[in-house]
């Protein structure tokens, strides 16, 4: 029998639909869990992604810092590179200021972010919890509900600051 060119073809239906809750952290309102286009299709891959997003949010909230500190001129007293005869009041703001430290710098920064990556904070502890305790700061063991709210404004002002920066650089 012939079929018409454009006729739907017969398929099983699947469900890629996560059993995800919405009291999960990071699922804050308005949006709750909020994937529109159905990337995460399990919950490996969410917890991957989440983690990815956390990482991203403390890298760009340092960014943000570094923008107000370095914007309102806040600078060390000394010298960044002595034997250019270069004071850290002499960097520029932006990222041409990026281009003015020395190469022997720039690797510094590179070698001491990939030991925190490596060897402090790896990349494979998808939790977020490195085990920092700062006394009732943040004292989960005691009191989990504060563990859930501070982990909630962690990835929110990390979604903030992600969006910040990129306004800033655009």
């Amino acid at each position: 029998r012939l079929m018409p060119p454009f006729a739907p073809s017969q398929t099983a239906q699947t469900s890629t639909a996560l059993k995800v809750s919405e009291q999960e952290i990071g699922a804050t309102a308005p949006l709750g869990f909020f994937d529109p286009l159905g990337y995460i299709t399990d919950d490996e891959k969410f917890t991957r992604y989440r983690a990815v997003e956390r990482k991203h949010g403390r890298v760009a909230m340092m960014a943000m810092l570094g923008t107000f500190v370095h914007n309102n001129k806040w600078t060390f007293d000394g010298y960044l590179s002595p034997s250019n005869n270069l004071k850290f009041s002499d960097i520029d703001s932006g990222i041409g200021g990026l281009f003015q430290v020395p190469a022997a710098g720039l690797a510094q920064i590179l070698v001491f972010m990939g030991f925190i990556e490596l060897a402090w904070w790896p990349a494979t502890k998808l939790d977020g919890d490195y085990g920092i305790r700062l006394g009732k700061v943040n004292n989960w063991e005691q009191e989990p509900a504060k563990k859930v709210r501070q982990q909630n404004a962690e990835l929110n002002n990390g979604r903030a600051a992600m969006m910040g920066i990129l306004g800033n650089m655009v």
